[in-house]
C-alpha cells in the first residue's frame, strides 16, 4: 500500500480507469461476438450484419482513440469485419 499521499491518488486513479477500461473491452468484445454470430446465422441478413459491424467499428475506433487497445488491434478488427461483409456479400455461385 502506497504511503505518500500522491502515490494514493494514483491508485485510486489507477483502480478507477482500470475497471473503465475493463468494461469498454467487455462491451467490444460483446460487439464483436455479436456481429460475428449474425454473419455466421443460417438466414443471413445483410442490413442487420452491417449495422451490427458500423457499431463494432464505431467502439473500435473509440478504444483505440483512448489507448485502451492499440491501433493495430484495431484496424486488424476492422479489417476482419469488413473480409467478413464482402464474403457474405457476395452472391452464391452455383
Amino acid at each position: 500500500m502506497p504511503h505518500l499521499k500522491s502515490a494514493k491518488k494514483r491508485l485510486r486513479q489507477n483502480l478507477k480507469r482500470r475497471d473503465h477500461n475493463r468494461a469498454v473491452k467487455k462491451t467490444l468484445r460483446k460487439q464483436l461476438k455479436a456481429t460475428f454470430e449474425v454473419a455466421d446465422a443460417k438466414e443471413i441478413k445483410l442490413d442487420d450484419l452491417k449495422k451490427q459491424a458500423t457499431v463494432a467499428v464505431k467502439k473500435l475506433d473509440k478504444a483505440a482513440a483512448r489507448g485502451i487497445i492499440h491501433r493495430n488491434t484495431a484496424a486488424r478488427k476492422k479489417s476482419q469485419i469488413a473480409r467478413l461483409i464482402n464474403k457474405k456479400s457476395q452472391p452464391v455461385a452455383g
